[in-house]
């Protein structure tokens, strides 16, 4: 069978280079132009479907690997004859009830193009497992697809970050209103912080991302965690960073002093001639780590002088200025 390429980039109108970030923007807009209970032209159907079907292989790093390997003599309007023996379980995918990365179940016709069928191997296409968020079936004129995984960033302090916590938050979405009318809502959520989550890390919430099409499944709104900068601590992986200021004599002397952690106070032992800027380690009063071990705490000794020294203080120091043979500039 022979049928037509189909430059699926030309589509969504994206250079073949394109990040998966562009791609998913181009899609976006072009899915909110083309919809069919906003756009009524006779064919937005038929734009929409071709949106989806491009989107639906250039979302997917596997699909999109296959696609690009058909080579570069493929251009626009060549015909496809898939080489013999050349298949797209072949790739790394299994069907419904094989043993592979993700599960997929097949049915209808008519919701891609014969394209699409050739190099994919099926009809109507509509993914069995969450995690794929592309693809639609089709039956009569109805269209059903999944909403699209959403991302915002939540903001949070060290403490709230080393304890955990219940956090309130309220985010705006944006929706298109069957007249086409861009309306702004708000939602609220109570938002469970587990103990140790390090910046970076997201938190799910299922099915609060992009409403579906035709009765599919929302998407999923995902949490990326910032952390605040505090006035004490400096993270840095699951180990927290302080600095500890003492005393000349408690530098030399030794001494135990009581510094306050994220987890309490605790007595810090400064051994005798400690250097400024000598880093002491406590163990496992770093971050919490609720798949392995606790970070550490790394304390940061700084040697501080009087700015306003008594008579006294005084009188000692020049007393031992001239008794003492020690010269840091000749060590």
């Amino acid at each position: 069978m022979a049928v037509k390429f189909r430059d699926y980039y030309e589509i969504l109108a994206v250079k073949r280079g394109a990040s998966q970030a562009e791609i998913q923007r181009a899609y976006r807009k072009l899915a909110r132009k083309y919809h069919p209970d906003v756009n009524k032209a006779k064919d937005a159907e038929d734009k929409f479907k071709e949106i989806n079907e491009a989107y639906e292989v250039l979302k997917d790093p596997e699909k999109r690997k296959m696609y690009d390997q058909l080579g570069p003599e493929w251009r626009s309007g060549q015909e496809f004859r898939p080489p013999p023996g050349w298949d797209f379980r072949q790739q790394g995918f299994r069907t419904a009830g094989g043993q592979g990365a993700q599960e997929f179940q097949w049915g209808g016709s008519g919701g891609f193009s014969d394209f699409f069928e050739s190099l994919f191997g099926g009809g109507g296409f509509q993914e069995g497992v969450r995690g794929g968020r592309g693809g639609f079936g089709r039956q009569g004129t109805v269209f059903r697809q999944a909403g699209s995984d959403q991302e915002t960033t939540l903001r949070i302090t060290l403490e709230e970050a080393f304890q955990g916590a219940a956090k309130p938050i309220i985010l705006q979405s944006q929706s298109i209103t069957p007249d086409g009318q861009i309306q702004t809502q708000e939602k609220r959520y109570e938002v469970k912080i587990p103990p140790g989550i390090l910046p970076g890390q997201k938190i799910r919430l299922s099915g609060q991302g992009g409403a579906g099409v035709g009765g599919g499944p929302s998407g999923d709104l995902y949490l990326k965690i910032e952390i605040e900068p505090h006035q004490v601590f400096t993270l840095n992986g699951r180990d927290l960073y302080m600095e500890v200021p003492v005393t000349p004599w408690e530098a030399v002397l030794g001494a135990e002093i009581n510094v306050q952690t994220l987890s309490g106070t605790i007595t810090l032992k400064i051994p005798p001639s400690t250097q400024s800027g000598q880093k002491l380690r406590i163990r496992g009063k770093g971050m919490p780590n609720p798949k392995g071990p606790l970070g550490d705490l790394y304390a940061t000794v700084v040697v501080k002088v009087p700015t306003k020294p008594s008579p006294k203080e005084r009188e000692l120091m020049e007393e031992l200025r001239q008794i003492s043979g020690f010269n840091p500039r000749q060590q």
